[in-house]
């Protein structure tokens, strides 16, 4: 009986080795086949797909800018490619001179900034709403950072990787304040200029329909024109995101003949993209905005910055540079937060620089502020 027991017995745990060793060919060919891991190029054929590799734990020289990656090229060619407005005051615009300004525009500022220790290493490439994507796909420019909408068709079918919302806004109605319109509901049968290829199109027809209102759309390819054409007449309504409301109301004939309803018709967050397939270069861009919003919250500005090179807290410390390696993840100098306050400043700087107080738009921040006032700008931690 032993004897038959003990052959049973190794019958049995010959079968479980021999199970055991069947699944050594079975994971080898669960990897991915060689046409899965070439997709990245597909999409972005500027970056090689080495780019895409995540950088090891706690840097070393698998955390180094890859040869062929965009951050790279940007090194290299000595200068960042930034996608803008051009025709948008407050956010982007420029002057007679051929300077660039606005909000969108020192965020450029502080991707250089933050790369080559210079805010002034940027080429600006103004960009239609029509031309921005494409822009961005055939490898134009590096990022776009023109208040462009994040939705999940961008972020998916258009190929985008946004980072950081950077503006909270919503779309907007300007009227006429003669017009007799307090709600949508009173536009029955309105005119309403819209630039076509946006959300805003898109939001207008959704809205309208939901409050079963006919309306007739008088469509543009660019904003400027859109706007010119309510401001001689030919339009009941101008809508635009709140913000872009506030904006051309400043270039209107006569300003105060207009007003904008007190209605929210979408939600609009605003933010940088750059093309998928690239996680470095995602990451840089995507902490640089995060700088902002720490340098905010620890009360770091362009003046007093000079003023915490001493400063024993181990949180401001590795925010600075001034001990760690932070920056080597992602392929930046460990410093490259303190570089982007310095030269540009933090979140409220910026903000108030282009859209606070002292501006003609003198826009409240509202959900822009940092959540410890109640807002939604949140940084993750920089450690």
């Amino acid at each position: 009986m032993k004897r038959q027991m003990l052959a049973v017995l190794a019958g049995a745990l010959a079968l479980f080795l021999a199970a055991c060793g069947g699944q050594q060919p079975q994971a080898a060919a669960t990897q991915p086949p060689a046409a899965a891991t070439e997709a990245p190029a597909a999409v972005a054929p500027t970056a090689a797909p080495a780019a895409t590799a995540a950088p090891a734990p706690g840097g070393g020289a698998a955390a180094q800018p890859t040869a062929g990656g965009r951050l790279q090229t940007i090194i290299s060619r000595g200068k960042l490619i930034c996608g803008v407005n051009q025709v948008l005051p407050g956010f982007g615009n420029v002057d007679s001179a051929g300077n660039f300004s606005g909000f969108d525009v020192d965020f450029c500022k502080a991707v250089a900034a933050a790369i080559f220790d210079d805010p002034t290493k940027v080429e600006y490439r103004p960009l239609t709403a029509q031309e921005r994507f494409t822009a961005l796909q055939s490898g134009e420019i590096d990022v776009l950072i023109r208040n462009t909408t994040w939705t999940l068709t961008r972020d998916g079918s258009v190929g985008l990787d946004f980072g950081p919302v950077t503006f909270y806004d919503g779309q907007g109605m300007m009227v006429r304040k003669d017009s007799g319109i307090e709600t949508l509901e009173d536009m029955e049968g309105a005119r309403i200029c819209v630039q076509t290829g946006t959300t805003t199109e898109l939001n207008l027809a959704d809205n309208f329909r939901q409050r079963n209102l006919k309306f007739e759309a008088v469509v543009f390819q660019e904003a400027d024109p859109t706007f010119a054409a309510y401001d001689s007449g030919q339009c009941d309504g101008f809508t635009t995101d709140k913000s872009g409301l506030v904006s051309y109301q400043t270039k209107a004939t006569n300003p105060a003949d207009h007003k904008i309803l007190d209605v929210t018709m979408s939600k609009e967050p605003l933010a940088p993209s750059v093309l998928q397939g690239d996680a470095q270069w995602a990451d840089a861009v995507r902490w640089v905005v995060f700088a902002t919003f720490q340098g905010e919250e620890f009360g770091i500005t362009s003046a007093n910055i000079g003023t915490f090179a001493n400063s024993e807290d181990p949180n401001i410390r590795r925010f600075l540079g001034l001990e760690g390696e932070l920056g080597q993840g992602i392929g930046l100098p460990n410093d490259f937060a303190a570089r982007v306050i310095r030269h540009v400043g933090n979140y409220a700087e910026i903000y108030d620089r282009n859209l606070g107080p002292n501006t003609p738009f003198n826009l409240p921040r509202g959900l822009n502020t940092l959540y410890t006032d109640g807002g939604l700008l949140y940084s993750p931690p920089f450690r």
